[in-house]
């Protein structure tokens, strides 16, 4: 693939972290609708706290760090490495709900990136099956020539919408209180951004067990919105 121009690879970072993507991001509330119909978090207040706290603690700052390790990787057409990242990153998922989202997502994107850009089936069959959202989105990311700390704050960006709008439709909320929860978490997912590509393997942890119980209680339920 040629060099995209600056403005190319905003348009494919667009692309890949739209909310459009056929994925099915938008069927999962990782652990929201548990904590929401235990009343636990039933306002803009305790959702953005919510959100606030897994992106300090939380398994996604693991996940983007995943993420970005599966981008690296991909430059340096580093097979082994793919494979040993989206190994770790499945035995690392918490619950057995969080871990088929992974790989329910990662394989619909899998399969996208190979539609739209065929030359990418190589290392999308060098990760190996089941393959996990975020090395499928890293890998992609590097694929497309789209810029790597841009990458990171995309996937962020991307899992907090998705987070919100689990929450707008569940509390419910209105759409201007989803807008200003994002507009107030911005400085936090700029903040994780920076220091992602700063985590040496050592620092590879998290405290997740809210949503490690949140998304066990999750098949449960008398009634789901979101898929379990």
């Amino acid at each position: 693939m040629s060099r995209p121009t600056d403005r190319q690879q905003l348009l494919r970072l667009l692309q890949l972290a739209s909310p459009l993507l056929p994925v099915g991001g938008y069927s999962y509330s990782e652990g929201l609708e548990s904590l929401i119909s235990q009343e636990i978090i039933d306002d803009r207040v305790t959702l953005q706290a919510w959100i606030d706290r897994e992106l300090q603690t939380g398994s996604i700052r693991i996940e983007t760090a995943m993420m970005d390790r599966a981008y690296l990787a991909g430059t340096q057409s580093d097979c082994e490495g793919l494979q040993y990242w989206n190994q770790w990153l499945s035995a690392a998922r918490e619950t057995e709900e969080l871990r088929h989202q992974s790989w329910q997502m990662g394989g619909s994107l899998a399969k996208l990136a190979i539609e739209l850009t065929p030359e990418i089936q190589a290392l999308i069959i060098a990760i190996g099956s089941p393959c996990n959202y975020a090395i499928a989105f890293g890998v992609t990311a590097q694929f497309w020539q789209i810029d790597r700390q841009a990458t990171i704050s995309a996937y962020l960006h991307n899992w907090v919408t998705n987070q919100i709008g689990a929450g707008v439709k569940l509390i419910p909320l209105g759409q201007t209180a989803g807008q200003q929860i994002l507009w107030q978490l911005q400085e936090r997912i700029d903040l994780l951004s920076q220091t992602i590509p700063e985590l040496a393997d050592e620092d590879l942890y998290a405290c997740s067990w809210g949503l490690s119980l949140a998304s066990m209680q999750h098949e449960t339920l008398y009634s789901r919105l979101f898929r379990s």
